[in-house]
């Protein structure tokens, strides 16, 4: 039996922070209403009984702003539509201030049972500049009352890199983010994306330099591992067996589909991309698609990906380059940028922070 990550783009928020650039708009209960029955109709479009759902990942935008009603409503049509695995890993990514004891008892009823939070500090200042509503109380109180719900798997967001950021209010964030229920936490360098309010040169002249980031990315990897929270990938670190299966669907090219606006697909052999457009995907009888790649994970990608995981890549994998690849992995050896043991090579700390420029090195 085949089996499948199912990904749901939730596209409304609150309101927008001014940092992210996914696609998301302003939630109204019609518009989510009208949303969850398209999603419903394209599940039921995909529908194969001979593919197992593995896991199944609510991301936006803000999925918790949808009520437990309507994503029990989505997960009953995946429970419908496909095979299911027992021990399926189904996620909601949440925004602090949607999480009420209430709230999270009636998602955790319906199957959820890993929460993602989007934190993102633990310093109040910062979590204003980021333009979050919650503060770092709030945040606390929404991971404490998921677990008092029955949450075992919490992941957290952490972003660094962030202006004025110093090591004492980073080293305080990992302290008290540990400190919490958690069994994940995705480490994040703010990027300032092309097209956001933070894309503008204010912006840009208070971002710490390459030498303060790359601190903060050694000082996180640290003080998370001397935690429990073991690296997996470049920015993902977990209590062991408690990794993200549907992310590393991504990172192994595994198949997973994705439903909604803004949705991208790697399935059936193609990868596919749904238009950021609600209200054509609301219009539409199934989604409307653009192929993106008609032979996905080869040689290029599947090394990209392999390279961002801690397990990094094993050569005997992509074989015929073997030679190819060991006229060029000495240097970076040398450089401190990998470890290679003559058949799996893998990235340093260091090798994660110049990742890029290592695997343009390696592949091109």
């Amino acid at each position: 039996m085949k089996d499948l990550g199912i990904y749901i783009h939730v596209p409304f928020c609150g309101k927008k922070c001014d940092y992210c650039d996914f696609y998301s708009l302003r939630y109204s209960s019609l518009a989510a209403e009208r949303y969850v029955e398209a999603v419903v109709r394209n599940i039921r479009h995909y529908s194969d009984n001979d593919t197992c759902a593995e896991t199944i990942y609510f991301g936006g935008g803000t999925p918790s702003l949808l009520s437990p009603e309507q994503l029990g409503k989505i997960i009953g049509t995946v429970k419908q539509s496909f095979s299911i695995s027992e021990d399926a890993e189904i996620t909601l990514e949440a925004n602090p201030c949607t999480l009420s004891p209430e709230r999270l008892s009636a998602f955790r009823n319906i199957g959820i049972n890993r929460l993602s939070v989007g934190v993102q500090s633990m310093n109040d200042d910062e979590l204003r500049f980021l333009g979050r509503v919650h503060s770092a109380e709030r945040a606390a109180k929404a991971v404490r009352d998921a677990a008092d719900a029955g949450f075992e798997n919490i992941s957290c967001d952490l972003m660094t890199g962030l202006p004025g950021q110093s090591e004492e209010s980073l080293r305080y964030s990992l302290y008290e983010m540990c400190s919490l229920p958690v069994k994940h936490i995705s480490a994040y360098i703010l990027k300032t994306e092309s097209g956001t309010p933070f894309d503008c040169e204010r912006i840009q002249e208070m971002l710490p330099d390459d030498e303060e980031v790359s601190r903060a990315y050694m000082l996180t990897c640290e003080l998370l591992e001397k935690n429990g929270f073991m690296q997996y990938e470049i920015s993902n670190f977990a209590v062991p067996g408690y990794e993200s299966r549907h992310n590393c669907r991504y990172w192994k090219c595994q198949d997973y589909l994705g439903i909604g606006p803004a949705a991208h697909s790697c399935f059936n052999g193609k990868r596919f991309a749904v238009p950021r457009d609600l209200d054509s995907f609301i219009a539409a009888d199934s989604q409307p698609v653009t192929i993106t790649d008609d032979s996905p994970c080869g040689y290029e990608e599947f090394v990209m990906l392999r390279l961002r995981l801690k397990e990094g890549l094993d050569i005997s994998d992509v074989e015929d380059k073997r030679g190819e690849l060991e006229k060029k992995i000495p240097a970076l050896v040398n450089a401190g940028y990998a470890e290679y043991d003559n058949n799996v090579l893998r990235l340093t700390r260091k090798g994660f922070l110049m990742s890029n420029q290592v695997i343009g090195f390696l592949v091109f």
